[in-house]
């Protein structure tokens, strides 16, 4: 492969061009049709200076998907208000722009590019961490979130597709573990430094640390990528964008706020019934246009749709690790928050260890046994999770979290990889945009569905009685813990049983037929 690269670059003929992301040029017989349908004709960085910028951008975009949440406490009180109600906004407001955007910047990079889309992202999401630090009022401060949630879509949505044109097909899922390191080192530092910054210098620096990081982003970005804006690759669906961020946002939305305001409030159902008529209608209007937001094409082939579901039900069963686990720590465990933090790292640590390791094998295997192999043991690591209870040592807490690690490790970047391989060179973007979709998508339903079994069992309200501790006899802690353990118990029983199905859908994807090679 090495030397037909090198071939390719040392003879040049005026009728070839360079691929999207790389240094290797197209042979110039290959036809001009498919010349002119790839998106990323005169891009010429090499590999790896793509990685390198890629990464600057995911790790600042997910290092802020965790690392404000600590400092919430600290938020509330320095605009005075309570910690529930408004402040959560200051996380919703980052969730649900993402989720309503992710699609529509997919398809929005295969029609005008992807340097542009990705130069937006940057550039919005560093202005927005400068008016979230400068932030005078809350209601700012949730404004400049959404903002900076708007610029992390950008940067989340297309940039799979970068890395899957950048890379080979014989080396895509490598390129894709690489990067499932950089996710897991953001959302693994997250927490720990959001801490420190919080203790030693001010909440206000979790967002000004991604200013500098930005700033270098933009530059290399605007130094090393030469894609040029494009335009005419089919018009841009309006309607369709608009029905389809309805849709997601309120679904989102209703998803995150449903623990609060009641699974069977008025103002729940109403918000859930607007997102499922949102996306009714959407699906109506797609099917009636020439160039729709959704090419619900991709769907009818079977390894993209099963790809897809199976990382919807990864992240509905396996990001309840990080949504109930502080939880387990702080509150049946007492640890303080920056302990907590800290004992939740093994699991995106081996991440960060193995993702790289298992995608290189699927580059060289295949995916389909090595996504189903890893999910199931991420499903054997949340029944062991599931046994954990108030006097379980540090090192059952670690190594549990290790193993669900491990089988992560071994299903994301094998499942990404055919995800992504499934869809032809043009539509890269569009299947960039399913993807970090049904990420949020699943983990926004893990939410809702942990908590909600978690505190119809009454596992929530042990929880919190445990934490105020208010004079409580021996007799009462025991029985409240016992009532914390079995709701535990049950709702990671509940999302092994979810991973499971997730194992199936893997499976029956059938031969992948890669387009992108």
């Amino acid at each position: 492969m090495a030397q037909k690269e090198t071939k390719q670059q040392n003879i040049r003929t005026p009728g070839q061009e360079k691929s999207p992301f790389t240094s290797v040029e197209h042979d110039g017989a290959r036809p001009q049709e498919e010349q002119r349908t790839r998106p990323e004709q005169t891009e010429h960085a090499s590999k790896w200076a793509v990685m390198a910028i890629i990464a600057i951008g995911v790790f600042m975009a997910t290092l802020d998907t965790s690392i404000v949440n600590i400092s919430l406490p600290v938020i509330a009180r320095s605009f005075g208000v309570p910690l529930s109600g408004a402040i959560e906004w200051v996380i919703i407001a980052y969730l649900v722009v993402i989720a309503g955007v992710l699609l529509t910047t997919g398809r929005l990079s295969d029609m005008i590019g992807r340097k542009p889309i990705w130069t937006a992202g940057l550039i919005i999401f560093t202005l927005g961490s400068a008016f979230c630090g400068f932030a005078p009022s809350l209601g700012l401060l949730i404004t400049a979130r959404a903002l900076q949630g708007l610029g992390g879509a950008l940067i989340m949505a297309i940039s799979p597709a970068m890395l899957t044109s950048a890379f080979p097909s014989s080396e895509r899922g490598r390129a894709l573990g690489i990067n499932a390191v950089v996710v897991a080192l953001g959302v693994s530092t997250g927490p720990t430094l959001g801490g420190i910054i919080t203790t030693y210098l001010s909440w206000r620096w979790i967002f000004f640390v991604n200013l500098p990081i930005g700033v270098i982003g933009v530059i290399l970005t605007l130094r090393v990528l030469t894609e040029k804006l494009r335009w005419g690759r089919g018009k841009f669906d309006p309607p369709g964008a608009l029905l389809l961020a309805l849709g997601l946002v309120a679904l989102t939305l209703g998803l995150s706020f449903g623990q609060e305001w009641g699974w069977s409030s008025p103002l729940l159902i109403g918000t859930l019934t607007i997102g499922v008529l949102a996306m009714i209608v959407l699906y109506i209007v797609e099917k009636r246009v020439s160039n729709p937001i959704i090419d619900l094409s991709l769907l009818h082939q079977r390894v993209f749709l099963s790809a897809n579901l199976s990382l919807v039900l990864s992240f509905l069963a396996l990001f309840a690790v990080s949504f109930m686990l502080p939880f387990y720590l702080e509150e049946l465990h007492g640890f303080a928050t920056e302990q907590a933090g800290l004992l939740l790292t093994p699991l995106p640590l081996t991440i960060a260890v193995i993702a790289p390791f298992s995608g290189a094998l699927a580059d060289r295997f295949g995916t389909r046994w090595l996504a189903a192999g890893g999910l199931t043991i991420a499903c054997i690591g949340l029944v062991l999770i599931s046994q954990l209870d108030a006097h379980s040592s540090l090192w059952d807490i670690i190594w549990r979290l290790a193993v669900t690690g491990l089988g992560q490790a071994f299903f994301q970047s094998p499942n990404n990889s055919a995800l992504m391989g499934a869809a032809p060179k043009a539509q890269q973007g569009s299947a960039s945009g399913f993807l970090a979709t049904g990420r949020v998508v699943g983990q926004s339903l893990s939410v809702a569905l942990a908590g909600a079994v978690f505190a119809s069992l009454g596992g929530a309200a042990a929880g919190r009685a445990l934490a105020t501790n208010n004079h409580l006899t021996t007799a009462q802690i025991a029985a409240l813990q016992q009532s914390f353990s079995r709701g535990f118990h049950i709702t990671f029983i509940v999302c092994a049983c979810i991973a499971a199905i997730g194992i199936f859908t893997s499976l029956v994807r059938g031969k992948e037929n890669v387009q992108n090679g």
